[in-house]
């Protein structure tokens, strides 16, 4: 097992260092969040020593710690999978949520001091790195509090705003998605609704909103998400009345 080290060793700058960062972080949040369901089942307690690997290219895999010592690159967390019914379920995945934070963080240093990054380097790569939400964050929803503390006003736009997106359901959220900007008459959104989404979250990737990328709100938690993290298209989402997330969904189903 290589993480997929063997494709990094063309990394020399930061961003490219900083690419390979977001797209393991970018699988480890769908194996905790929209893939949940799968990752518990590869957590076998039965099975040895599991880790959570991210790869690049966003794919995400439950395998046994490589064989070679030392290893390519560093290793993640061990035996996640004997603590998976031990405990509950959102405290195990926040649990590996947090190991996998500092995974990723080992990571990126490992490729900074191999490539010779020199300390405004590192202190460049640290800054790209923490301007996105933790695992844990995303996992938890802390990172969603956290804006949504600093963005409430004594106006309550923000309450304001969300009664308006339930009110008007899938409509609304495929065409605030969009970006588009409906008319005054047809209680269409404002400035001030617009900024207040932009610091919104995905409640998959963790990855900000943006005005031109389609947005979908589970009717249950009350989380965004871009479309195409959880396969709904617009014209898809004109169809659902009331739209549960993968996560919610999967929790219905389990007994």
């Amino acid at each position: 097992m290589d993480g997929g080290a063997q494709s990094q060793c063309s990394s020399r700058t930061v961003e490219e260092v900083f690419r390979d960062f977001k797209g393991r972080r970018g699988a480890i949040v769908k194996a905790l969040t929209t893939d949940n369901e799968d990752f518990f089942q590869q957590c076998d307690p039965e099975k040895e020593n599991l880790c959570l690997y991210g790869l690049p290219n966003e794919q995400w895999e439950v395998n046994l710690p490589a064989e070679e010592v030392p290893p390519e690159i560093p290793e993640p967390a061990l035996g996640i999978n004997f603590a998976r019914d031990g405990m509950q379920e959102k405290d195990w995945l926040a649990l590996v949520a947090v190991h996998s934070d500092a995974w990723l963080l080992s990571v990126a240093f490992y490729f900074g001091a191999r490539f010779g990054f020199d300390k405004a380097d590192r202190k460049r790569l640290f800054n790209m790195i923490n301007d996105l939400p933790t695992l844990f964050e995303v996992v938890t929803g802390t990172a969603k509090k956290q804006i949504k503390d600093k963005s409430e006003a004594p106006n309550h736009s923000s309450n304001s705003s969300k009664l308006n997106s339930k009110g008007r359901g899938s409509e609304f959220q495929a065409k605030y998605s969009l970006g588009l900007q409906a008319k005054d008459e047809e209680g269409g959104l404002d400035e001030e609704d617009d900024e207040e989404h932009g610091d919104t979250l995905c409640g998959a990737c963790g990855e900000n909103y943006a005005s031109d990328e389609f947005w979908i709100c589970c009717d249950i938690c009350e989380r965004w998400f871009h479309g195409k993290c959880v396969k709904i298209t617009p014209a898809r989402a004109e169809h659902i009345k009331h739209y549960k997330c993968p996560s919610c969904s999967n929790k219905r189903a389990r007994p």
